[in-house]
This record gives structure tokens, C-alpha cells and sequence, in this order.
């Protein structure tokens, strides 16, 4: 029976994985901080408290699981705390990973290591980026250039120096039922569905021209697993390929919750209304930001070579997913989880 330990196990992308890597006959181990909510971590998992932060509880997890597989999910995800506390966001999502990386190797040579990377990495270009699209270096964003070091000296640097099967998911935007609320896809479906369930009356929001290339953290969870299955290990770019902004979501969710929207106004004035006037949408000054010169979109090709995967869920289905997700939450219809069979 091989062994996985996932850090990051609470979040999306872990919970995800560890669905499909018991589904597989796996022994699952998540590291999770003491106080994290575990509601989405499927039973089997072996939770295992400590914290990235922590280089011993490191150490400790790694001896306990003596993982075949290693998928580093977790650290500092957001850019708010990343800017606000940043050497604590290198030591996360930099050093620690070489604590874990390194660790893991001593308790066994062979091991496959995952890491979560970010579309962060990139300079913004016009043209779709894959793996050897320009890096950031100049970036001021810790987060980003915490990924890109780590990228280059613990996974690239071990795999072309020392052989060892470690690679990158360069991943971008994904969302699910389980994103936190933080996620801007969330918060539009949230609280729309509170909207139509009159539990809520407005949708407060920035800039509806962003756009981002979102998919269903379901799919690339499934990406990250086969890309330790291979003979060879590969970074590789995790996307749809697509473009879809703020107003698409906003629109596709009303679709759904069979809520007519009425647009009025453009940029920093827009709103919309329902069929009955009630002003449903509203762009908030404080939130609204400029739109970036170019919108990161992601090239998959290589992941169909490579691990003949491309996402299941269209962008469409993402928004229904999570719309049904929620509505399930307050007692209304049937919801079964989506989930991909491999």
C-alpha cells in the first residue's frame, strides 16, 4: 500500500486529493495546524497536527507517514497576509519546503515530490504561458517570489542535480464548495444564492472587466496525482486555457438561481437590478481596481502530453457546482458531490 502525506490537507486542493488518493487503496497522511477545520477531510485520513511554520513538526510528520508521495499544498496562500507578514511567508513557503523536501528524502530516497505552485510565478504577457514562460523575478509580491525560489532551487535545482523526482503544479485560479470565502468566485456565489433565499439583499463587488483563468480544484487535483505517476518528472502548467471575468461569474450565477439581471452603468457606477428594481449588484467604489494590462492564461498542452489530462469542468459547470453546493447548505435540493473517476 503506497503512503501520501499532504500538507495543506484542510484546504481544497487536499481534501480533494485525499478523496482520490483513498478511492486508489493509498494510506493518506494530512498535516494540518490544531486549530484548522477539518469539515472537508474525508475519514482515513491520518491527521497529523503541526505547522509548516514549525521545521520539528515537519520532521515529526514525515517519520510518522514515511510517505512514498509527498503533494506540498500547504502555507501561505493568500497575498494579504503574505504582504503583510513576509518573512514569515518565505520561511513557509521557501525554507520549509526545503525542510520537507529534504526530510522526506532521508526517510526515503525514492520518494515523489509535489509541489504547489502558483501562475504568480509568470510575468503577465499577452500571449498564453507555459512551463518556460518568463519569471517574475522583480516582483514585489512575497508570495510569488517565495514560489518562484522555492521552484528554482528545491524542485529544479534537486531534480537536475540530484536526480530526485520532484516537480512543480504550476497552478492557476481553481475554485470549489470548499474555497474559503476569501475567493472572490466564492464570495459572487455565496452570497447570490443568500440573495435569491432573500437572506441577503446585495452583492458588493470591485471590478467586473478582472478576468482570471479559473477551474475546479477537483480537476486539478487529479492533475497533481498523475504527475507522480509518471516515469519522468515534470513541471507543468495546471489551467483551462480559458478567460472569464467577474461579470461572467455574476451573470452565470443569476443564470443558475434563475435571477434576471438588469445591467445599468459601466466601470466604477455599474449596478444591476432584478425584474422588480431591487438592486442585486452593486460596484463598490473601495474594491474596484484597475484591470491588469494582460490577463494570465495558462497553456496545457504539455499536460495532455505528458499526463493526457485536460480539466473535466468547463466554467459553466464550475459556477453550477458551487451554486448547487451551497444551495444544498441551507435545505434546498439534492446535491451530490461532483467528482471525477479516473
Amino acid at each position: 500500500m503506497k503512503k501520501a502525506l499532504i500538507t495543506g490537507i484542510s484546504g481544497q486542493d487536499g481534501s480533494y486529493l485525499a478523496e482520490l488518493l483513498l478511492s486508489g487503496g493509498y494510506e493518506v497522511f494530512g498535516l494540518a495546524r490544531p486549530d484548522s477545520n477539518l469539515r472537508n477531510v474525508p475519514s482515513g485520513v491520518v491527521i497529523l497536527h503541526g505547522d509548516l511554520n514549525d521545521h520539528n513538526s515537519i520532521k515529526f510528520a514525515v517519520n510518522e507517514s514515511k510517505p512514498d508521495e509527498v503533494y506540498n499544498l500547504g502555507g501561505v496562500s493568500d497575498h494579504k497576509t503574505a504582504f503583510a507578514f513576509p518573512e514569515k511567508t518565505l520561511d513557509i513557503n521557501y525554507h520549509s519546503v526545503g525542510v520537507l523536501l529534504n526530510e522526506s528524502l532521508k526517510v526515503n530516497k525514492n520518494v515523489r515530490f509535489l509541489q504547489a505552485s502558483s501562475s504568480d510565478v509568470f510575468l503577465a504577457s499577452g500571449h498564453s504561458l507555459n512551463e518556460n514562460s518568463a519569471r517574475d523575478w522583480e516582483t514585489k509580491n512575497p508570495y510569488a517570489k517565495a514560489k518562484i525560489m522555492t521552484d528554482r532551487d528545491f524542485i529544479t535545482g534537486l531534480r537536475e542535480g540530484e536526480n530526485v523526482f520532484a516537480c512543480s503544479a504550476i497552478l492557476f485560479t481553481h475554485e470549489s464548495p470548499r474555497r474559503l470565502e476569501k475567493g472572490v468566485g466564492r464570495k459572487i456565489v455565496k452570497t447570490l444564492v443568500k440573495v435569491k433565499l432573500k437572506l441577503e439583499k446585495c452583492l458588493q463587488i470591485g471590478n467586473l472587466d478582472m478576468c482570471r483563468d479559473w477551474g475546479f480544484a477537483g480537476d486539478y487535483a487529479l492533475a497533481m496525482w498523475r504527475m507522480l505517476q509518471v516515469d519522468k518528472p515534470e513541471d507543468l502548467v495546471i489551467a483551462t486555457g480559458k478567460i472569464h471575468s467577474i461579470k461572467d461569474w455574476i451573470d452565470i450565477t443569476a443564470q443558475v438561481l434563475d435571477i434576471k439581471l438588469i445591467w445599468h452603468g459601466e466601470g466604477p457606477s455599474a449596478y444591476a437590478v432584478d425584474e422588480t428594481d431591487n438592486k442585486i449588484v452593486e460596484v463598490v467604489p473601495d474594491f474596484y481596481k484597475p484591470t491588469d494590462k494582460y490577463f494570465k492564461v495558462g497553456d496545457i498542452s504539455k499536460a495532455k502530453q505528458i499526463i493526457h489530462w485536460k480539466p473535466k469542468a468547463n466554467f459553466e459547470e464550475l459556477v453550477e457546482i458551487m451554486v448547487k453546493s451551497d444551495l444544498a447548505e441551507f435545505g434546498f435540493g439534492k446535491w451530490t458531490n461532483f467528482w471525477i473517476s479516473e
